[in-house]
């Protein structure tokens, strides 16, 4: 997630202090991913050092305003303009946990899935509830309609997951049943490997 473009998102809209930053981020993302003061000093002395805004004076209780310079625009406007990268995904905890229960001793990978589903499954329908109070009234602003976006992506992340969860299930059941048809072999050592290639490697190579 880019604190650093949310931020710079928010001063194009007028120079803001610090804890006000906080407060509208939080309020637009409907508390999704919430910030701590610290976080937003520390990316706010970034984005000047960075000459993206700079100080601009203070307000009537004596907070220290930030405006976005022209170069902030500059830097606002390409994020805007490009697309996310999806070739390096970020680390997602599930994945490395099924990855790891695979044939780990002890470890029933089936009950780490229906578990996890469970929990998915609860917080869709949690998602689902929010999303049906903010529709309850028309959204009357452009935070309450960011707010809406957001829960409409977490539901849909929410199910994706659950169908990944049901496809993972149903494959391992499919190579239980390969397995036990095979006939038994000596175990051996296993086969040397080269060194692993990242998702983007592999896509070029499919090219």
């Amino acid at each position: 997630m880019s604190i650093r473009h949310g931020l710079l998102a928010l001063l194009e809209r007028g120079p803001r202090y610090g804890s006000q930053l906080r407060t509208e981020f939080e309020s637009r993302t409907g508390a999704t991913w919430p910030l701590n003061v610290g976080q937003v000093y520390t990316t706010l002395s970034r984005l000047e050092r960075d000459g993206l805004i700079v100080q601009d004076g203070s307000d009537d209780s004596g907070h220290d305003l930030y405006a976005i310079t022209d170069d902030g625009r500059t830097e606002l406007r390409t994020w805007f303009g490009t697309p996310v990268d999806r070739t390096s995904p970020p680390r997602d905890e599930l994945a490395i946990k099924l990855a790891m229960a695979v044939g780990a001793p002890g470890v029933d990978i089936r009950e780490v899935i229906q578990s996890q589903r469970r929990h998915t499954l609860r917080a869709m329908q949690d998602y689902t509830r929010l999303k049906a109070q903010a529709l309850a009234d028309v959204p009357a602003d452009r935070d309450e309609v960011a707010w809406l976006l957001v829960v409409e992506q977490l539901i849909f992340q929410a199910e994706a997951e659950a169908r990944w969860l049901d496809h993972c299930e149903s494959r391992l059941v499919r190579l239980a049943e390969a397995a036990a048809t095979e006939p038994s072999a000596e175990p051996g050592p296993a086969p040397a490997r080269g060194p692993a290639r990242s998702i983007a490697d592999r896509a070029r190579a499919k090219r």
